[in-house]
């Protein structure tokens, strides 16, 4: 039930959605007669456009990446103390990739994470479980073994969401003798991540992919969908902490270490 009632309010507070929502209300209360309705639709009309027209500057983007990020990248030329690599799903799986004989395959911001992840087994020699949804497991494997020559461990692929990948792996690791892992994600999730695995009773060693770079000149300040998109991701990671807290000081959701 509350995964469903996320899935359905992502897009509606989310940019672009959360501020054409706005826009229109605004829109709407112009079109009435009288005149605190109008001003007040003019008042929501421009705060909707403005919020959209910000969140889409780079440098506005880039600002709300890093008050995400905030744990640093994974120094792997120092011994890193763990048993196991666990990498987490959430971006887009290809169930049938055609230039792979329909073989599933890992996309966008997924691959990146299946590479970043096969690089650092490659380096500790440590196993490595992989959590996503059916699809999402299926597609990780597929690239890890396909374009890496490694073969996970364990896979979990069942979860749906940061709380089910924490919830349902942690059983498959502790059962393994596994208590220490290091944790490959996005660098804008990893925060989140790392507090669930945690409250389900594992130690967790950051390693997040896509660390964010300010890029510094004229177009930083030029608005893009890129960055619009870059926006509306360290919004969802932002809000999504916020909800995690939440839900767990009222025991709505809480892990079980």
């Amino acid at each position: 039930m509350l995964i469903t009632l996320k899935m359905l309010l992502q897009p509606l507070l989310l940019p672009p959605g959360g501020p054409l929502l706005l826009a229109a209300a605004g829109t709407y209360l112009i079109g009435l007669r009288g005149g605190g309705g109008r001003r007040a639709g003019w008042a929501l009309l421009v705060a909707g456009l403005a919020t959209l027209w910000l969140l889409a500057i780079p440098a506005v983007a880039d600002a709300l990446s890093e008050a995400v990020q905030r744990y640093p990248a994974l120094d792997l030329d120092r011994p890193v103390q763990a048993q196991a690599i666990v990498i987490l799903g959430g971006a887009a799986g290809r169930p049938s990739a055609p230039e792979y004989g329909g073989a599933p395959a890992a996309a966008a911001g997924l691959l990146e994470r299946v590479t970043y992840g096969a690089f650092v087994a490659h380096r500790t020699g440590l196993p490595v479980l992989i959590s996503g949804e059916y699809r999402e497991a299926a597609a990780m494997r597929a690239s890890l073994v396909r374009d890496a020559q490694l073969e996970p461990r364990w896979v979990e692929d069942r979860s749906r969401d940061t709380f089910q990948n924490a919830q349902f792996s942690a059983p498959i690791l502790k059962a393994a003798g596994v208590s220490r892992i290091i944790l490959v994600t996005d660098a804008t999730h990893v925060w989140r991540a790392a507090h669930e695995f945690t409250s389900a009773g594992l130690s967790v060693v950051p390693a997040p992919e896509g660390m964010w770079r300010h890029g510094g000149d004229l177009r930083g300040y030029l608005p893009s969908s890129a960055a619009l998109d870059q926006s509306r991701v360290a919004l969802h990671e932002l809000f999504g902490d916020l909800a995690r807290r939440l839900l767990a000081a009222l025991d709505l959701r809480r892990q079980a270490p």
